[in-house]
């Protein structure tokens, strides 16, 4: 059976995506899956982060536990899962800036092939969970990714996340996910490590005849 490895790239202030990328990595390894968690940093200074509560302390945080994600990350990984809170029903300055650092690879085509998938959490019901996904989807399909969205393949799906990737909404408090976003989560992970599996033995039966 293939190794495979697995990138979730994420960005979270207050924990909230981060609980989510934790519960992807959980689903993924139960497939066998090598997973590395990788937190993008702050594009804003200091200064900006003081004007909203607690985001220099979980920074911090977040920031010692794990590394920011770099070039060589995605070209290890056999599948990317990218991550990141709502913003105006798009994904975050923060994670777009890692995306954007890709194109280095782009260009060489080290991305084409590989699997992709996408999970997001907002602060308020209806905040732009699906379209934050889809907006997600748009660099990945340029990548050259191979989409892994979720459907309605596990009955997690129908009791919470949505049919393009798991999200969970915090509200004003930050609530962390519940039992059912982080279930969807963890299918999640092992849906995206079966196709990056599958993707990368049919890869190498091709070129092994």
């Amino acid at each position: 059976m293939a190794t495979v490895n697995v990138l979730v790239a994420f960005y979270s202030r207050n924990g909230s995506t981060e609980a989510l990328a934790q519960a992807i990595a959980e689903g993924a390894k139960a497939e066998g899956a090598e997973v590395v968690l990788r937190r993008a940093r702050e594009v804003v200074s200091q200064e900006v982060m003081q004007k909203a509560e607690g985001w220099v302390e979980n920074a911090e945080r977040m920031n010692a536990q794990y590394e920011a994600p770099t070039s060589a990350d995605a070209e290890w990984a056999d599948a990317i899962i990218f991550g990141s809170p709502t913003r105006f029903g798009n994904m975050s300055s923060e994670l777009k800036a890692y995306i954007d650092s890709l194109g280095g690879l782009w260009f060489q085509g080290k991305l084409v092939g590989k699997a992709g998938s996408a999970f997001t959490s907002t602060s308020s019901v209806h905040g732009g969970n699906e379209s934050t996904i889809l907006s997600m989807y748009h660099p990945m399909a340029h990548l050259g990714l191979i989409l892994v969205p979720l459907g309605y393949a596990d009955p997690s799906l129908f009791k919470a996340g949505t049919p393009y990737g798991a999200s969970t909404v915090s509200g004003q408090e930050s609530a962390p996910p519940t039992p059912d976003d982080l279930e969807v989560a963890r299918f999640q992970g092992k849906r995206v490590a079966q196709v990056a599996r599958a993707l990368k033995t049919a890869g190498e039966t091709s070129t092994n005849p």
